[in-house]
């Protein structure tokens, strides 16, 4: 198989290129090192230090693989239908968006550059595939998050409805939370569409929220993925093991009730590879639902306290602070997941072995954390602005 990864240098991208070098796949790669720049805006950096694409793919080579990688930008049309032209994948995985809901909220400019870039390479690359490849499976990235917190039971992308006496299978109804959850959704309809057009073969995966620094095929440290703990780009049990290893109170964002699927780096790569690996048949447009147990907030910041509290000298506070988003502080959540498991999947282990590997490798970089405080503290709130954001000139 020749895959195609769009977002290759990501938490994400580069471990799953690993994995499916590793099993013997084609790989090539493509990235405009968005996220790096837009880390370095909000004063950030990656709490575990990554090399450049250039040492990346020097550690690939002394560990006997090799990747093809071409840089450049997804949301320029002529540079896609370039790629796919040079690459003839026979799955693209398209990981290449704005990534972060925060960062989508800080202001105007954030709020366009989010919604232009997601959805126009969605787009670009259905058109690409339409035009010169119509067979390649589409693999794209979304997450559970486009579905929001309603009060019945999530299921895999589309249920069966009655109403006023009629009955019909319909998309499930998505109730996102941020902009950037917003382009996630426009993405699944736009992929549905081209779909129904074009018989474009699709996955389209909501994931859960992704925890982790390792997989099995990081195997040094050479081959280590991004770790972002800020409060624009980092995740809430990722932050967590961080604050907790750096000694800095853990900080559930208001009651702690918010429920969300999650998932272990590995898993999500296990995930994805099952998925690529298990293309959709000819003209399909599938959903996978992609989490191993959904947890609250409140549980996960408790679970890494004592975690932390139990293999390593010294305690672990817990201090919930004021919520920036806007968003359903308790609530039901039940969704589902059965199609990964059909095809297979089984969930690698237990979330506090997890943790134990998280702290572990975080010790070793306790002072770049340290280093991190200031941007690990809420400064984009969704009823306002930062201050971050540029307003637009003229009348």
């Amino acid at each position: 198989m020749k895959a195609l990864i769009l977002g290759v240098d990501g938490y994400i991208g580069w471990p799953l290129a690993l994995r499916l070098l590793n099993r013997g796949h084609e790989v090539a790669g493509a990235d405009s090192f968005f996220t790096r720049r837009r880390v370095r805006e909000v004063e950030s950096d990656s709490a575990i230090p990554i090399g450049t694409m250039g040492r990346r793919l020097a550690a690939l080579k002394e560990n006997g693989l090799h990747m093809e990688f071409l840089r450049g930008d997804v949301s320029n049309a002529a540079f896609v239908y370039r790629l796919i032209e040079e690459t003839k994948p026979d799955v693209v995985v398209h990981l290449a968006e704005q990534r972060s809901a925060p960062y989508s909220m800080l202001g105007l400019k954030q709020a366009s550059d989010t919604m232009y870039r997601n959805v126009i390479s969605t787009l670009n690359l259905s058109y690409a595939l339409k035009d010169l490849s119509p067979g390649t499976h589409i693999l794209k990235l979304g997450t559970m998050g486009e579905y929001g917190t309603p009060n019945i039971e999530i299921p895999e992308g589309f249920f069966d409805i009655e109403y006023k006496g009629r009955k019909d299978s319909l998309p499930f109804p998505k109730f996102a939370g941020s902009w950037y959850h917003w382009t996630k959704v426009h993405d699944s309809n736009n992929l549905m569409f081209a779909n129904r057009l074009w018989k474009l073969p699709v996955t389209d995966v909501m994931q859960g929220v992704v925890y982790g620094t390792r997989t099995r095929d990081i195997t040094d440290t050479s081959l280590f993925t991004r770790f972002d703990i800020d409060e624009v780009w980092g995740t809430a049990l990722n932050r967590f093991c961080a604050q907790a290893v750096a000694g800095l109170p853990i900080t559930p964002y208001g009651k702690g009730g918010q429920t969300r699927g999650f998932l272990s780096l590995e898993d999500s790569i296990t995930c994805l590879t099952l998925a690529a690996e298990n293309p959709p048949e000819e003209g399909e447009y599938r959903v996978f639902n992609q989490f191993d147990q959904h947890y609250s907030v409140n549980q996960l910041a408790t679970y890494v306290k004592e975690e932390y509290e139990r293999t390593h000298e010294g305690k672990a506070e817990i201090v919930h602070v004021e919520n920036p988003r806007v968003e359903k502080e308790e609530h039901f959540y039940q969704p589902v997941s059965e199609k990964l498991r059909h095809l297979g999947y089984h969930p690698s282990g237990d979330l506090r072995v997890d943790l134990r590997s998280i702290m572990n490798d975080l010790e070793k970089f306790r002072e770049k954390i340290l280093s991190l405080k200031k941007v690990i503290t809420p400064r984009t709130f969704w009823k306002s602005s930062s201050g971050l954001s540029e307003k637009p000139s003229g009348r």
